[in-house]
């Protein structure tokens, strides 16, 4: 037996929008506790990417983003006499979204190194393109749910 499971905690909701969903992507974007300057940024970046695609929400904009970017199935190792396999297995609710927020914020960083533009530029972009079906986070989930196809013949040992 492995102990018993964490609670599910409640996230208090973003000030701006009343959010719980934004308070999880501040949270992701958060480094070294600086909580206002997260913040700054992901307000910052929800109304930049709601200028690129041309609406007047933000939160919808990001809302949506993140449901394009949510995915259906993935997979999970499993050993079966002796060998590995992996094996496709539907992605509850609340594992899709960290998923989708975790992709939605660690690209723009590992970009940022790359490209000279400041982290919430980078981020809007990012969010903007996930909103229309695109961008490296809908690859990263396509990728996901392709593997998850390719290993479809070892969803009889799912149990």
């Amino acid at each position: 037996m492995r102990g018993k499971r964490a609670p599910i905690r409640k996230l208090p909701k973003d000030p701006k929008y009343g959010s719980e969903i934004v308070t999880k992507v501040i949270n992701y974007v958060m480094r070294n506790g600086k909580k206002k300057l997260a913040m700054r940024i992901v307000y910052k970046a929800m109304k930049e990417a709601a200028k690129m695609v041309k609406s007047d929400n933000p939160l919808e904009v990001l809302l949506q983003a993140i449901a394009n970017v949510t995915p259906s199935v993935e997979v999970r190792p499993r050993r079966i006499g002796g060998a590995n396999y992996l094996i496709p297995v539907p992605v509850d609710e609340r594992r899709g979204l960290i998923l989708a927020v975790r992709w939605l914020t660690q690209i723009p960083r590992e970009k940022r190194r790359q490209v000279g533009k400041p982290y919430w530029q980078i981020l809007a972009e990012e969010i903007a393109n996930a909103y229309q079906n695109t961008g490296d986070a809908v690859r990263q989930k396509q990728l996901v749910e392709k593997m998850a196809e390719a290993n479809k013949a070892f969803a009889q040992y799912r149990y």
